[in-house]
């Protein structure tokens, strides 16, 4: 009322903007299976049948189904899938780097395998971070990764085995399974599979090699100590020398990283340090380039002057001047084989611990010394 005793029209209150809401009155919120269900006017038990494709279903169902998940934009839960067993894992691939040649080709291996079994695969960096492979384990664990497959060398030590036996028991118990790749193997009690190539071997080969063209002094350019790939190239390097009668010359066995940087500055160092030596063996073939570099710099030729021996066979090593001599490790075959044992541990039909071959490789870069 007024002052005056009359009535006071009011105006409709206006319209605050707002969402709109979907076609189905599930607003902002993801659809569920029940929106389906009502908009195809079917059970939520049909909607499921039909998307699983384990029962039959009418053609004209399947259609109105199939017509309400497009036009509600429904996504399947594929986590509630993993659980419940409908839906076959990832796997999940644990790196120290992707970029090197080396870690790259296990990894285009082990997608190759797992896309020819229909397997989606994951591929992780730790960049040598101990607390971030524990949460990429972890992630995966609880992503029910089929597999997590860890792959490069490691420290060997009671901390070391004691992370890899909790992964283990850990995986194991979500039903998923630890694959250690080119990693030391553990006791086996222990829910692992282990996949590994011929490091002493291979080192043996490449300098055996170099003793029976005549060389008695090689600069050896290995890896960290600690790491178990190169003690066992160290191993297998020794291992040569006694079988082929020559003495071990410490001030020739020279550690440090597998780089091309640090293969040109241990060259360097020797040849500055006056080191008596007519071939070098090279723990990788980045180390090997880096030699390369440091002889050539200093005006000596390969294999003229001094032999050169690398180790892991990457694409580049053909295409050097002259064409690099060295051991080829089968990276794809085993980033392959650690798939296929992991997923046949499945049916209970794989080993638990395989070894590949390593395979010298000839080229042009060793001649007999001057």
């Amino acid at each position: 009322m007024t002052d005056n005793g009359s009535v006071a029209r009011t105006s409709p209150e206006p319209k605050r903007p707002g969402r709109r809401r979907r076609e189905n009155g599930a607003g902002d919120r993801p659809s569920t299976i029940r929106d389906v269900a009502v908009k195809a006017g079917v059970s939520v038990a049909t909607v499921s049948r039909t998307l699983a494709g384990n029962y039959p279903v009418s053609e004209a169902t399947r259609a109105r189904v199939m017509a309400a998940v497009e036009s509600l934009h429904y996504v399947v839960n594929v986590h509630a899938k993993a659980l419940s067993g409908r839906v076959a894992g990832p796997i999940a691939l644990v790196l120290q780097d992707i970029t090197g040649p080396s870690l790259a080709h296990v990894a285009a291996g082990a997608e190759q395998e797992a896309a020819a079994r229909g397997r989606l695969s994951l591929v992780c960096a730790t960049h040598n971070d101990r607390d971030r492979e524990d949460d990429l384990v972890q992630l995966m664990r609880e992503q029910h990764a089929a597999a997590v497959v860890l792959v490069g060398g490691a420290v060997l030590d009671d901390a070391y085995h004691a992370r890899m036996a909790e992964y283990a028991r850990a995986l194991d118990a979500a039903g998923s399974r630890l694959v250690l790749c080119g990693r030391p193997p553990l006791p086996s009690s222990l829910p692992v599979t282990v996949v590994d190539y011929d490091n002493r071997g291979g080192a043996f080969q490449a300098v055996d090699h170099l003793l029976g063209a005549g060389h008695r002094r090689i600069l050896f350019l290995g890896g960290d100590p600690l790491m178990s790939s190169a003690e066992q190239r160290q191993s297998g390097h020794r291992q040569a020398l006694r079988a082929h009668d020559v003495a071990y010359a410490e001030e020739l066995d020279v550690p440090g990283s597998y780089t091309r940087v640090s293969g040109y500055q241990r060259t360097r160092a020797a040849l500055a340090e006056g080191l008596d030596f007519t071939a070098i063996f090279a723990g990788t073939d980045m180390v090997a380039t880096g030699a390369l570099a440091a002889l050539r710099e200093a005006g000596l030729d390969v294999p003229g002057d001094v032999s050169l021996v690398g180790f892991d066979d990457v694409p580049f090593a053909a295409d050097l001047t002259p064409a690099l001599t060295t051991v080829r490790v089968p990276y794809e075959d085993l980033g392959r084989t650690a798939v296929r044992l992991a997923l046949e541990r499945e049916n209970r039909l794989a080993d638990d611990h395989v070894v590949l071959s390593t395979q010298l490789v000839i080229r042009q870069s060793v001649r007999s010394p001057k």
